[in-house]
């Protein structure tokens, strides 16, 4: 199947099966944690709503689970008078330190735990984020550090009476070298054996969960052209049988997570439970990001839900009927997020409280019954030139930094900018600002460099040169 372009193509057979069971106690609590549908609540953004209104704002779109980026002590104060349960998270930067040292672990769950716990329901704390997406040096340290350090979280909070919080780690798809067809899931070389195997000995015998960051908006995004969007987004009538297992896919979720569980079992650990700790779909973004839309993602938002809360639980083609506890991300747009403009566009609501689109993560609302959505406007992608320009009502000290910035790199980016040039006049600080950005990006694009400027940019089809001056733009 050619139409996922970012799935690694191999044949691998695989003889263990996916086969799933737990006790009828854990079943239990796993369901009704799975039943509850719940919401990353983040915060780069300088423009969102207190802690208190935030939580206020979880409960009114009936989440029933709410994950912090740290523990935050007002936020976990305030969850103590709600019925939520919630997840709290051990920064990247002290896996290190926790994991050479018991002490310092126990000071973490006495310092972010104890105060708050049973009254706040604390059900997960999960150990850094992401880390084996980097690969520094001190990277490296990192992942020799988490599962040392994920024991001495769980030895800290036993030897408190603290038995029904799990501990885990959120990791990313790109911890698999391959993943399509499902069947062929593999763990990277350089993370299989160091740190997969130890992670899944500990997660398995603490009977915890392989949290997974799992997004079809990007494996689809690669070739939008190709690659069907009713499969990402839960609204296909076809379906796609793997080869090796006989498996059939009716949703671009399903592969990704199935990669996951068959790169567990080559590893000799099939049974280990699977959380989603973020998935969802982009409101909007960059010109050239296709298919970031309120439409798509208050699609692929509702049916998931839809899915996810089915009851008896549908699971996935490998684990059939097995509860997945799902966090959406986000619940909001964080202005604040460096990178392409989908990075700032994951959220259900605006930082005024507002919601985007209508949506309901208790599941008991048909999605039918949902509100109207936009028609969307860019499910393929744009052909044409790209501009790059300073934001409206920009402050004019920070754009001026900006333009230093963006000056500053190479001599040829604002040569037009000089007295007597073409582009001189008019003299204003948001003309060579805008100048800038857009002669910045189109020189340095391909070396990753983004519209963004700290936020004081916009990418724009509109031309905003004139006969004189002739902005420098990216082709798409």
């Amino acid at each position: 199947m050619t139409s996922f372009a970012l799935f690694i193509f191999t044949l691998v057979a695989l003889s263990s099966s996916c086969s799933y069971a737990i006790g009828p106690q854990n079943n239990k609590t796993l369901l009704s944690l799975a039943s509850r549908i719940g919401i990353n609540y983040g915060r780069l953004g300088n423009n969102l709503p207190s802690p208190y209104q935030s939580i206020n704002l979880v409960k009114s779109i009936k989440a029933g689970h709410v994950k912090l980026y740290d523990a935050d002590q007002e936020t976990l104060m305030l969850l103590s008078q709600t019925n939520l349960y919630v997840t709290i998270m051990v920064p990247n930067n002290q896996i290190i330190s926790i994991g050479a040292d018991q002490a310092a672990a126990d000071n973490w769950v006495n310092t972010n735990v104890l105060p708050h716990y049973p009254q706040t329901r604390i059900r997960f704390v999960l150990v850094g984020n992401e880390i084996l997406s980097y690969n520094s040096d001190q990277d490296k340290q990192i992942w020799a550090n988490l599962v040392p350090a994920m024991r001495k979280m769980v030895n800290s909070l036993r030897a408190r009476g603290i038995h029904n919080i799990k501990v885990g780690t959120p990791l990313a798809m790109d911890v698999l070298r391959s993943s399509f067809p499902p069947s062929n899931g593999t763990f990277r070389e350089e993370v299989a054996a160091p740190v997969m195997l130890p992670l899944l000995k500990f997660l398995n015998g603490t009977n915890s969960f392989f949290f997974l960051d799992v997004y079809p908006y990007f494996p689809w995004s690669t070739d939008p052209v190709n690659n069907h969007l009713d499969f990402a987004l839960f609204e296909s009538n076809s379906t796609y049988t793997d080869p090796q297992t006989g498996l059939v896919y009716t949703n671009l979720l399903d592969q990704m997570l199935d990669s996951v569980i068959f790169a567990m079992t080559k590893l000799g650990y099939p049974n280990v439970r699977l959380a989603i700790s973020e998935t969802g779909w982009p409101n909007s973004g960059d010109i050239d990001e296709t298919g970031a839309n309120i439409f798509n993602a208050a699609t692929y938002n509702r049916n998931l839900i839809k899915k996810m809360t089915a009851n008896p639980p549908l699971g996935t083609p490998a684990r059939r009927g097995s509860p997945i506890p799902t966090f959406l991300f986000s619940l909001f747009n964080e202005n604040r997020k460096p990178g392409s403009g989908t990075e700032r566009h994951w959220g259900i609501l605006n930082p005024d409280g507002t919601q985007i689109y209508d949506i309901d993560l208790s599941g008991t609302r048909p999605v039918s019954s949902l509100g109207s959505l936009p028609k969307p406007n860019n499910n393929v992608p744009f052909k044409g030139n790209v501009w790059c320009v300073a934001v409206e009502g920009a402050n004019e000290t920070e754009l001026g930094q900006a333009l230093d910035f963006a000056c500053g790199r190479s001599n040829a980016t604002c040569a037009a900018l000089a007295p007597g040039r073409e582009c001189y006049a008019p003299v204003s600080v948001t003309w060579h600002a805008s100048y800038a950005f857009s002669s910045y990006w189109a020189q340095f694009r391909n070396q990753s460099s983004q519209c963004y400027f700290n936020g004081l940019a916009r990418e724009t089809t509109t031309n905003p040169g004139n006969e004189q001056c002739k902005f420098p733009s990216v082709t798409l």
